[in-house]
């Protein structure tokens, strides 16, 4: 049997869940999917505190704003979440299938909001498929949700945010932080994330990266190496490493595999981390009637993904009819807020591939019978 829907959010994380806030909170029936047990994707495992104004949930640690964001959808009766379950596909005749444990669910959505979130990059090297080399999103989850800790001694490869923060985290964890080794030349994350790393003692080896992993049946240590300006390894520059684990904070990519079988046109921007969507200023790709925000259409702060999800909410409430002038006027604000937050140097990335996503002109939408603009 198939389940009529008005919004359907695939992803219950920091963007899906503020795109069914917004949908909702026009007038919309709102359906949220979510894989996880628990919804808020990544502010689940995030225990440091948000930058930005009031707005941004500055101030407030992650898993925070989650719970907070939690309690209001909760109460929301226009709201539902189905945990623990997971988005199959989409076909042409527009019905996306699920799988909630043994039960196979269809949906026909009236619009859909794409809000499937990101994957971790992982590197090339020898004994990289040994038990004890993680990506850094895993840590997290071992660490601030599950309560284990992952090693004794960690190497940490990759110096962006996400590098500096989880090895924050895992020295406050009481895990020893051997280095960490960055590819680039100079440190990819903030300074007020870099000085605090300074300040606990931890090594931060710019212009280095892993050569090959050291053990047979779990990570025993690792060889690491300088490279060159044209990122090649110099011979005669290695050095032995001691560890029992290796933590990769190496990039995200965008998870766009429903935005692939739906149709919508893709494009490969360096900017935004991969093939994404192809998008208007209101977040609908060029199949009408879908939207995408979040990580699936770039990698960005959680806050930005947040705003981007109250965009393509208020966007998808408004093309069904209600509410259209409110819902318009706060699409408006969210923008600007959106521009705001992209306002400084970290937004001028952002912006440049998101210049080149639209760089061919306006946004073509398609159905299943041509094409309208």
């Amino acid at each position: 049997m198939i389940r009529n829907v008005e919004v359907l959010v695939v992803g219950g994380g920091p963007a899906g869940l503020c795109a069914a806030q917004a949908a909702a909170s026009v007038g919309a029936k709102v359906l949220v999917l979510e894989r996880d047990y628990v919804p808020g994707g990544q502010l689940v495992k995030q225990t440091h505190k948000f930058f930005g104004s009031e707005k941004q949930h500055a101030g407030e640690r992650g898993f925070q704003i989650g719970e907070d964001l939690l309690k209001e959808i909760e109460a929301d009766p226009n709201i539902q979440i189905m945990t623990e379950t997971t988005a199959l596909g989409y076909y042409e005749d527009g019905v996306v299938t699920a799988l909630k444990g043994r039960e196979h669910l269809k949906f026909r959505p009236q619009r859909l909001i794409i809000t499937t979130g990101a994957a971790e990059k992982f590197l090339a090297f020898p004994g990289n498929d040994l038990p004890g080399v993680y990506g850094a999103g895993a840590v997290q989850t071992l660490m601030n949700v599950a309560g284990v800790k992952p090693a004794e001694r960690v190497l940490m490869v990759g110096s962006g945010n996400i590098g500096l923060i989880v090895s924050y985290q895992l020295k406050q964890a009481g895990v020893e932080i051997a280095a960490i080794v960055e590819a680039a030349p100079k440190i990819g994350g903030y300074l007020v994330h870099a000085a605090k790393i300074r300040r606990a003692g931890i090594p931060i080896k710019t212009g280095w990266t892993v050569k090959e992993v050291l053990g047979t049946e779990q990570v025993e240590g690792a060889v690491i190496c300088q490279l060159d300006d044209k990122f090649q390894q110099i011979p005669g520059t290695e050095e032995k490493v001691a560890c029992d684990a290796i933590c990769l904070a190496v990039g995200l990519t965008p998870l766009t595999e429903l935005c692939w079988q739906a149709g919508c046109e893709m494009k490969f921007i360096r900017e935004l981390s991969g093939h994404v969507p192809v998008v208007s200023d209101n977040l609908e790709t060029t199949r009408s009637g879908i939207y995408a925000a979040g990580d699936a259409t770039g990698i960005e702060e959680a806050s930005s993904a947040m705003v981007e999800g109250k965009v393509a909410g208020y966007s998808a409430a408004e093309s069904l009819g209600h509410s259209p002038e409110k819902a318009a006027q706060l699409r408006a604000e969210a923008l600007e807020e959106l521009r705001q937050l992209r306002a400084g140097p970290t937004g001028g990335k952002i912006n440049a591939g998101i210049d080149k996503m639209k760089e061919d002109g306006g946004v073509v939408h398609v159905n299943l019978y041509g094409y309208s603009h």
